[in-house]
């Protein structure tokens, strides 16, 4: 969204902060039924607690929102002091177009009537709070499983080295398409740790599953886990097996056996980025190193919270290539 938080070299970021916290307090949330309604919630410390997060993270998206808006006005009024700083400007601002691209269409829309500022700031705040966590989760689980199979591995270094064997340091998406067999492994990698384990709708209408009435307004819980461990679908599912994604092993399956973004009208708005963003990192990192690691799924101690998370951590050893 163009503003760097460094947390990297300041890990008591306000914000970061809040993001930890606010999804600890949301998990915790879920579990206690007496904290469901607003206000009861609301008066508790916990609820209190949940509202100064969100504070911080509703004011930090609408600063990144009112800065970009600034820009936009700025650059319209072309009060540039001469063509030198103009043509700079322009400069910049091409630069920042193409790294703001999504940004850049909601203000579009929301300048032309067609979001209001509500959901102009909705949409910022799914990429800069869903977009992160879930990433890095998502590449966490794939290295931790190419650790434990080495023969995977082999396979992953082997295209990989191809790949990059006729390839500038710059990549492309049409590039990345090329890495077909580490498509394979992501995707396995999600069905058995999909970052998002629980995804939950409302109904809209009275609705009658296999005998089981669902009445309009109540909500209907989702355990993508167990969906993708379903052995009817799956075969052996708790087995390790890329070849499951293969396209002659993927005919007449399901569509919707296999939904680590969800699926649908509200499926994740930010999944082919997310997928290119693993993509990218875990191509980088196969090209530079071999991975390890004797921590077996027994002492992983797996749990769901809105994330799908090792309880006390994944550990791999990294050996220079």
């Amino acid at each position: 969204m163009g503003s760097s938080l460094k947390v990297q070299e300041n890990a008591d970021s306000p914000y970061v902060n809040a993001v930890v916290r606010i999804s600890e307090l949301v998990h915790k949330r879920q579990r206690s039924p007496w904290m469901w309604y607003d206000s009861l919630y609301n008066l508790t410390p916990s609820g209190r607690e949940h509202s100064k997060c969100l504070k911080i993270l509703h004011d930090f998206t609408n600063m990144v929102i009112d800065e970009r808006i600034a820009e936009r006005e700025a650059k319209k009024s072309g009060a540039q002091k001469s063509q030198e700083d103009h043509e700079n400007v322009e400069e910049n601002a091409l630069t920042r177009k193409k790294r703001l691209a999504f940004l850049d269409l909601l203000l579009e829309a929301y300048g032309n009537g067609e979001i209001s500022r509500e959901g102009l700031q909705e949409e910022v705040d799914t990429f800069m709070f869903e977009g992160h966590d879930t990433t890095s989760a998502a590449i966490t689980w794939t290295l931790y499983l190419l650790a434990r199979h080495p023969d995977i591995q082999r396979r992953a270094h082997q295209e990989i080295e191809n790949f990059f064997s006729h390839r500038p340091d710059t990549l492309t998406v049409e590039d990345l398409k090329e890495l077909r067999y580490l498509d394979c492994v992501i995707k396995e990698a999600q069905r058995l740790f999909p970052s998002v384990p629980v995804l939950g709708r409302t109904v809209s209408e009275d609705y009658n599953l296999n005998g089981y009435i669902a009445p309009k307004g109540s909500t209907i819980l989702t355990s993508i886990v167990a969906l993708h461990r379903n052995p009817e679908v799956w075969p052996a599912p708790l087995q390790f097996d890329p070849d499951r994604f293969l396209p002659e092993n993927s005919q007449g399956r399901h569509p919707f056996a296999f939904i680590p973004f969800s699926a649908g009208p509200r499926n994740c708005i930010g999944q082919r980025f997310a997928f290119l963003e693993v993509k990218i990192v875990l191509s980088y990192v196969l090209h530079n190193f071999s991975i390890a690691s004797t921590q077996t799924t027994d002492e992983l101690h797996t749990c769901s919270e809105l994330i799908t998370r090792p309880k006390e951590g994944i550990f791999v050893t990294l050996a220079k290539r």
